[in-house]
């Protein structure tokens, strides 16, 4: 673990409450251990992510710098309309199989629509 640097923490009573009864339960053997997992985990996720406050805030300006918005419900809705296309297809096929239907002839434009 190398260095081990002590640090005070103040916790709410809830997050408190929770760290006692991870420890009581076993699933870890002291409150510090339940704080370090909680920081690595913490951290991984960070460095998944990926980003300093620097390069987020430059990604906001350039989203803010790009313009008026563009309207989204339009795209939403096409979006939507092909998933649901996509989900009855699939459905459809399934069904098909199950009828002991095969091939694209059994299929056909009805069991595309929503």
């Amino acid at each position: 673990m190398g260095q081990i640097d002590k640090r005070s923490i103040t916790l709410s009573s809830e997050l408190a409450t929770a760290v006692d009864e991870a420890v009581a339960a076993g699933e870890y053997a002291s409150a510090s251990e339940v704080v370090r997992d909680a920081l690595r985990r913490w951290k991984e996720r960070r460095d998944l992510f990926g980003y300093t406050v620097e390069e987020l805030r430059a990604l906001w300006d350039k989203g803010i710098a790009s313009g008026e918005p563009k309207p989204g419900p339009p795209v939403m809705e096409k979006l939507l309309a092909s998933m649901r296309r996509w989900r009855n297809f699939r459905k459809a096929k399934s069904d098909l199989l199950s009828a002991g239907l095969h091939g694209k002839r059994d299929l056909t434009a009805e069991h595309l629509e929503d």
